[in-house]
């Protein structure tokens, strides 16, 4: 075999391999189920909270009829289920994947649900109505809503919002006037308690611009929707997170973010992104929340 050939063959090889690992890296990105753990302390509590959030599941099946997924979770033994939205996808024709997870769930667990952009969406084409579907199999739905829950003899305040926390007014400061109705209210009547207060909000980027970090005192946000950046370029992170654009700061992890602390979960999925994720596995996060 000449020098040439022997290039030529080497060459190929590597090639191989190389389209070889990106197919295998697409593949765990959407069938590997990971558990992520984290720990918050405060003194608004007296007795430990054991939460999962789960997010953007987008129809992905993790195992026959999410059986993977659903055992995952409910190994983690959760006080409650936090689900940051868009488990559908716009264009699904039904409801039956996350129906179907979520009445499974609900069998175990306490379950909350915040609709995000292509839940949104889902409704608006006329399948049918997401909240009610959930609601009926017995989900809690919270879209501008906020319920006080009692758990292990602490009360928690655990709200859901898909609308940005500041307003649309050029500097994206906290402005009632040009914020989308009834969202400043709403967060001024979510804010006045004492107790632990938890927001799913789908978006990160609803939180993290303009002011809105400094202005509300909410002492967590649970967030999905960037997939953890989608593509993870080793050493890097993520390739791109909504709003944030390009390499975005706030991916995936757990942040301090002025008054609050903000939860990013890389979620289960994704719907019809221009880029498959890639190096960048299904997650379920367990978080726990102790007293100092």
């Amino acid at each position: 075999m000449s020098k040439k050939l022997k290039r030529i063959v080497t060459s190929l090889l590597l090639l191989a391999i190389v389209c070889l690992i990106c197919v295998y890296q697409v593949y765990i990105s959407y069938n590997k189920l990971t558990t992520t753990n984290y720990s918050i302390t405060t003194n608004q509590i007296n007795n430990s909270v054991n939460l999962v959030i789960i997010s953007d599941l987008h129809d992905n099946q993790l195992g026959e009829n999410n059986k993977d997924l659903i055992n995952k979770i409910n190994e983690l033994t959760a006080d409650i289920i936090l689900v940051a939205g868009d488990v559908v996808n716009s264009d699904s024709k039904d409801s039956k994947i996350v129906t179907n997870l979520m009445k499974q769930l609900c069998k175990e667990n306490q379950v909350f649900y915040s609709l995000g952009n292509t839940d949104i969406d889902y409704i608006k084409s006329g399948r049918s109505n997401l909240a009610k579907d959930l609601e009926n199999v017995g989900v809690t739905v919270l879209d501008n809503k906020y319920e006080d829950v009692k758990i292990n003899g602490d009360t928690i305040r655990i709200g859901g919002m898909y609308a940005y926390a500041f307003g649309l007014n050029g500097n994206n400061d906290v402005n009632k006037d040009t914020m989308k109705d009834g969202v400043y209210d709403f967060l001024c009547k979510f804010q006045d308690t004492d107790n632990y207060k938890i927001m799913m909000a789908h978006r990160p980027d609803s939180f993290i611009f303009g002011n809105a970090s400094k202005v509300w005192n909410i002492d967590l946000v649970v967030s999905g929707h960037n997939h953890g950046g989608q593509v993870v370029l080793p050493f890097i992170g993520g390739l791109y997170g909504g709003d944030q654009g390009w390499f975005p700061k706030y991916d995936k992890g757990l942040f301090d973010l002025n008054k609050i602390k903000l939860l990013i979960t890389s979620g289960l999925g994704s719907g019809k992104q221009k880029l498959p994720r890639f190096n960048n596995p299904p997650e379920v996060v367990n978080l726990k929340i102790s007293n100092k």
